[in-house]
């Protein structure tokens, strides 16, 4: 990719104005150290840089920003295409797919699903006091056969 086209602000070098496009440094070095912890390494992931859908117009139609991340031995992928930086895509790829397989290995839930249990929870109780409310019962009527 040609950098020398961009114009940097005053003072500012080339490389902090591309290490603000993505994660910065102590990030990537905690997720290493997690990947390390958990015995996850390189050649054990398959990535793939795939086009992403959404808002973005012909940039998005044209780019490779999205990311396909699988670890193989457990066969485990997440695809992750939020973000229009292929390298911040990247970065939150491997970091969701870590979440899983330390979600795995240890078997406590992550935060993020953690957050969508108590909203399933919440719902079904929402759901039960309307329809008691309403003087439904919870329980399905018996089919007819």
């Amino acid at each position: 990719m040609l950098y020398n086209s961009f114009t940097f602000p005053a003072g500012r070098e080339k490389e902090d104005v591309l290490e603000a496009m993505g994660p910065d440094k102590k990030k990537l070095d905690a997720l290493e150290k997690r990947m390390a912890d958990l015995g996850i390494q390189r050649q054990d992931l398959e990535e793939k840089f795939i086009r992403s859908s959404g808002r973005g117009g012909q940039k998005v139609n044209k780019s490779s920003s999205a990311v396909f991340v699988r670890h193989i031995p457990t066969g485990i992928f997440v695809k992750y295409g939020k973000h229009r930086s292929q390298h911040l895509n990247r970065f939150m790829a491997l970091r969701s797919l870590v979440d899983r397989l330390e979600e795995k290995s240890t078997g406590k839930m992550s935060r993020e699903t953690r957050e969508i249990e108590k909203l399933r929870k919440q719902k079904l109780r929402r759901k039960r006091k309307s329809r008691k409310k309403a003087g439904i019962s919870d329980q399905m009527p018996p089919k007819d056969e």
